[in-house]
């Protein structure tokens, strides 16, 4: 489930605790526990997962373990009417998650500043675990927060680079080399509800690397290719983030575009997208509006692609006029 989409009528376990003042640790432990599951606090003591059995079972496990610490509990199913709504709740694992997220690619970052050699085991262990603390995180993401993309990319550029070293090849996620696969006549697979990166991706793909591409889109995760078909912009897919590069600067790079207005292009996108201000082009903030306009009118992604075409399709001519234009 991706960012604006909550469910309408979705419903919410609320766990309500009180625990005593000592043993001091009860309260370390219980805040511990309640991170671990995902749950955000909507109001002191008032803790909140989206309804459903598992996060129902979890919760009644903790009511059990604050009763061991002499503390009382009590889990009640909710459905918001007035003063806090769905979305904004929301937006508070959101926010949560994407607060780990930036842990995990901050840390990644610094990682990948390393050099391995005789360091390569303690470098491996260290990928590993973050790899290991990027599924945890995952495994408590109810509804798909924006800084998933740009963590996963990073830890699978790590990854990549180690079996780089081991292998003398370059691996995806996914144990596939989409650069050995033929990129024309497919049907590109992409996420459903379609943002900034999907969209120059596929108006890429169309226009520059398979004229004949077809376009579906699916749930984010769990969706297995058939035949004919590449995934794009999916966390499993064989064209998305690897390292610090977004999807349209991967596919760039696979198809040996080195354009400086698709260059360019990618420097906005890139920027848009993992939100680091790693260019800092002056045209960002202006692409940033139009795309995040064009996908706010427009709730069909056939019609988003269509009307980012148009934008992408100006931008390049532009940028194509002034060799790649100025940063």
């Amino acid at each position: 489930m991706s960012r604006n989409e909550t469910p309408e009528g979705v419903r919410w376990l609320l766990l309500i605790h009180q625990l005593p003042a000592k043993p001091a640790y009860a309260r370390v432990k219980i805040w511990r526990r309640l991170k671990g599951l995902g749950a955000v606090t909507v109001k002191n003591s008032v803790y909140v997962l989206p309804a459903n059995a598992e996060t129902q079972e979890d919760f009644t496990w903790l009511v059990k373990e604050i009763a061991e610490l002499g503390g009382e509990a009590f889990v009640c199913e909710a459905h918001l009417v007035d003063g806090l709504d769905d979305g904004e709740v929301q937006a508070l694992f959101e926010a949560a998650r994407d607060e780990d997220y930036a842990e995990i690619a901050a840390a990644a970052r610094e990682l990948g500043g390393k050099h391995t050699g005789e360091a390569g085991a303690e470098v491996a262990t260290q990928v590993a675990r973050l790899r290991k603390q990027l599924d945890d995180i995952v495994a408590i993401d109810f509804f798909g927060a924006d800084g998933r993309e740009p963590a996963e990319g990073l830890v699978s550029g790590l990854e990549a680079g180690l079996h780089k070293e081991v292998d003398a090849v370059t691996t995806t996620g996914t144990g596939s080399s989409p650069s050995s696969d033929p990129l024309n006549n497919r049907v590109w697979v992409t996420r459903q509800g379609v943002q900034v990166d999907r969209i120059a991706s596929a108006w890429l793909i169309r226009r520059f690397i398979d004229a004949a591409a077809r376009f579906k889109f699916v749930p984010g995760t769990g969706y297995a290719a058939q035949p004919g078909e590449l995934r794009f912009d999916m966390f499993e897919g064989e064209f998305t983030h690897r390292g610090d590069r977004c999807t349209f600067e991967v596919l760039l790079a696979e198809a040996k575009l080195d354009d400086p207005a698709l260059i360019a292009i990618g420097e906005i996108i890139h920027d848009i997208d993992l939100k680091d201000g790693k260019y800092g082009r002056a045209e960002t903030a202006g692409v940033r509006s139009l795309i995040a306009g064009i996908a706010a009118a427009h709730d069909d992604d056939t019609q988003r692609l269509t009307r980012g075409a148009v934008l992408l399709d100006d931008l390049y001519n532009s940028f194509a006029s002034t060799q790649g234009g100025k940063k």
